[in-house]
């Protein structure tokens, strides 16, 4: 009778045994059947973060001509501010996650000086910095025009105001800790920043600071037409091992006052592409040049493309047709670059390209701010609406004038059309 009873407890617990089993099959279905498929689908959807999406803002040469630094002087305070100038422009800046500028001019202290050889007071470097801008390229033609000291004063100065920086270095062993590169972070996008020159203005650099200013030329001091490939293709190189989502190269290059790009800007651009560059944002000309998605062909056969900004122009100068007697030297545009995040692709492409036409305007001696950087479509619609303040019948006619060369050069298609943030309007 006892073994009956057990018999039939094990018969028992076996029958447990094989259900429970069974119920634990069916709460976990096989990855490799339908159900597994879905469980791991959704799984996956759950886990891939939403696309990021940041702007980056990118404008034109920042210059300090000595009719401009006259005018931001204060004989009251003994104080020199900038901030008048770049009231209108100001909500475009610091409305962008980022916002970069080449900077040409060295802040080397009293006594201040304009073309050909310039430098301007330190207010400048603060005031780019409370408007928006994060960082500047000081890779351009006039960083040696106080020496090597004022290479590594304008970097001390620009450290202060709290300015990032790109293209120039103080000691060896600055450069060797970035080999030229500064990793950025855009609204959560990281971007790797370079900078280059073309030359120096025929200003030789000693042996011993080589370092201190980006070349992109091995023959800087006389053609400025041999590409010094080797040292661009490590620093490319370099910023990708970095492994940021875009690389972007701010370049000093081209003709000054020629709205058209030349034969050798496209060759450095393709070899910059070729290399890495995802957006490549070039300055020097003073008036606006095209911009373009360029592709090249690998040697493995496979397409590359980048984002191209030729020029940009003068963001802020004394330059105008009244003064250089070039047109568009007192056009120029803030450049709006949508950058997006795809996480479930893995690659980060600009998905919007768009401008906000500018004019530098030089309102002439004897008035009070005497220059305005004017949001051009802001400034017609004021008029428009019967404000005649700042911009009068003639300044409307500049204004005209400034739309019409940045639809030609930069395309009509790109320009914000009247959609400023409405603490713009002029």
């Amino acid at each position: 009778m006892n073994k009956k009873i057990l018999l039939v407890v094990l018969i028992l617990l076996v029958l447990c045994a094989v259900l429970v089993f069974l119920g634990l099959r069916q709460d976990t279905v096989p990855a490799g059947s339908d159900g597994g498929e879905e469980v791991q689908s959704v799984q996956q959807q759950e886990e891939i973060p939403e696309p990021i999406t940041a702007t980056l803002a990118v404008c034109g040469d920042i210059m300090s001509h000595s009719p401009q630094t006259n005018d931001a002087y204060d004989a009251a305070t003994d104080t020199y501010s900038y901030l008048p100038c770049f009231q209108y422009v100001k909500p475009w800046i610091e409305g962008a996650d980022y916002a970069v500028a080449n900077f040409e001019t060295t802040l080397n202290g009293p006594p201040y000086s304009g073309y050909p050889q310039f430098c301007a007071p330190d207010a400048l470097a603060y005031d780019i910095k409370t408007i928006g801008f994060d960082l500047v390229t000081t890779a351009n033609n006039h960083a040696m025009d106080k020496g090597f000291n004022g290479v590594v004063r304008t970097l001390d100065t620009l450290d202060q105001a709290g300015l990032a920086h790109v293209g120039g270095y103080r000691t060896q062993e600055e450069y060797d800790q970035s080999k030229g590169v500064v990793l950025a972070d855009v609204g959560g996008i990281s971007v790797a920043f370079l900078g280059y020159t073309y030359g120096t203005n025929g200003i030789p650099i000693a042996a011993e600071n080589d370092f201190c200013l980006n070349r992109f030329n091995t023959d800087y001091m006389d053609t400025c037409s041999t590409m010094d490939q080797e040292k661009l293709k490590a620093e490319l190189d370099y910023a990708q091992s970095l492994e940021p989502d875009l690389i972007a190269v701010m370049i000093h290059w081209g003709i000054e006052y020629q709205t058209t790009q030349n034969e050798y800007q496209t060759q450095v651009a393709d070899f910059l592409i070729a290399n890495g560059a995802d957006l490549i944002l070039g300055s020097h000309s003073h008036v606006p040049q095209p911009m373009e998605t360029r592709t090249v062909t690998l040697e493995d056969g496979s397409p590359r493309s980048a984002f191209v900004s030729y020029s940009l122009g003068n963001f802020v100068s004394n330059q105008s047709p009244a003064t250089v007697s070039v047109n568009y030297t007192d056009t120029t545009a803030v450049l709006n670059l949508e950058l997006t995040k795809d996480f479930a692709t893995g690659q980060t492409t600009v998905t919007n390209v768009s401008y906000v036409p500018l004019l530098v305007l030089n309102r002439g001696t004897g008035v009070q701010d005497q220059y305005l950087i004017l949001d051009v479509n802001a400034g017609m619609a004021s008029h428009d609406a019967g404000d005649t303040s700042v911009v009068t019948d003639a300044v409307y006619a500049k204004l005209q004038y400034a739309l019409e060369g940045c639809h030609n050069i930069l395309g009509a298609e790109y320009d914000t059309a009247g959609s400023p943030p409405t603490e713009a309007a002029a």
